[in-house]
């Protein structure tokens, strides 16, 4: 168990002032933008929409009883929504349904409102917000106010809530030399993010957000690793063929060569897009003080250390040399002391 420091528990306070990426342009040439998926407890989806149209403006619409899209606010269009696919109805295609298909899609939405009732006691209710600019992230924490103020619940709340922030931040450049850049500075601050976001126990026993297997760690952290595109997504592939990634590479590879990625990973949630999917941090909605600037504050310290290959070569020797101990330092301690010397 980790024991914070003076030093961690310094770069582990929340603030309201955001942070800019060294990269503020995305890999079309346009300003980078980040979505951002939020879950919570103890809200309804439809109370939830209607809290964003408060916040935010926007028309509300219900898709279904546990569904609901706020289309046209100030940022974009928003979705609310029962986080549970298994709740909601399914396309039933684009030709006029029959009147068999219409019978059993009313079954389904009953038998669906009734679960969804019942489940949205450990389901958690999701905000899936637009892709927005950076400047724009702090303003989402007024979301969280809103949603503090009508008493919804986060991570810490219930040993069943494993609630999760994901932030999908744009990518600045489609070159297999940047992401890899970037995978390697995240890898090297894996363990700093875990200690000073403390990933709520339910969450990390559920493996909705797993550490990258030491083999892989090693791999990419090499000075001398620098594939291309192809060996990249091979590699990665092998090493993790699955979602739950604390940083899910599998949107951005789909993006990227969709067929390469459908073939390995047989998971129709993979969504297609050109950002990094960055899963660890809880969902601490029952601090005051906590926000989705803060997390994403935490983010671009690993683009900043992608920016430094110098850094990151010599802290890639450190981590190697330190995995080769008999008893092995922590490296959550020793990372913050890189950063706290940057």
């Amino acid at each position: 168990m980790l024991i914070k420091t003076p030093i961690i528990e310094e770069l582990s306070q929340v603030t309201d002032s955001i942070e800019r990426p060294p990269r503020g342009i995305n890999y079309a040439g346009e300003p980078r933008r980040v979505g951002v998926e939020l879950e919570f407890a103890a809200v309804t989806a439809r109370d939830a929409a209607r809290l964003v149209r408060k916040v935010f403006g926007g028309t509300m619409a219900a898709i279904d009883q546990h569904r609901f899209a706020v289309s046209g606010t100030e940022l974009g269009d928003f979705r609310s929504e029962l986080d549970s696919q298994f709740l909601h109805r399914a396309e039933i295609g684009s030709e006029p349904p029959t009147g068999l298909q219409m019978l059993l899609a009313n079954f389904q939405d009953a038998v669906h409102g009734v679960l969804g009732d019942i489940g949205s006691v450990v389901i958690p209710c999701e905000i899936v917000c637009p892709p927005i600019e950076i400047s724009d992230l702090p303003r989402l924490d007024k979301l969280l106010e809103e949603l503090r103020r009508v008493g919804a619940h986060g991570t810490d709340v219930s040993p069943l809530y494993a609630f999760g922030t994901q932030l999908n931040p744009d990518i600045a450049e489609k070159s297999a030399d940047w992401i890899v850049s970037v995978l390697k500075a995240y890898l090297l601050l894996s363990d700093w993010l875990r200690a000073v976001i403390s990933v709520n126990l339910t969450r990390r026993f559920l493996a909705f957000a797993d550490p990258f297997p030491p083999g892989y760690v090693l791999l990419v952290i090499d000075p001398d690793y620098r594939p291309d595109m192809t060996t990249l997504i091979d590699d990665y592939l092998l090493h993790n063929p699955t979602r739950n990634r604390e940083l899910d590479l599998l949107p951005l590879f789909a993006w990227i060569d969709e067929e390469r990625v459908r073939n390995a990973v047989a998971d129709k949630r993979i969504k297609v897009r050109p950002t990094f999917h960055y899963r660890l941090p809880d969902a601490r909605l029952d601090r005051p003080d906590w926000t989705v600037t803060t997390e994403w504050n935490r983010w671009c310290l690993v683009e900043r250390l992608a920016e430094r290959p110098d850094k990151l070569a010599a802290m890639a020797d450190a981590y190697r040399e330190n995995q080769a101990r008999l008893m092995p330092r922590d490296w959550a301690i020793m990372a913050s002391e890189w950063i706290a010397l940057s």
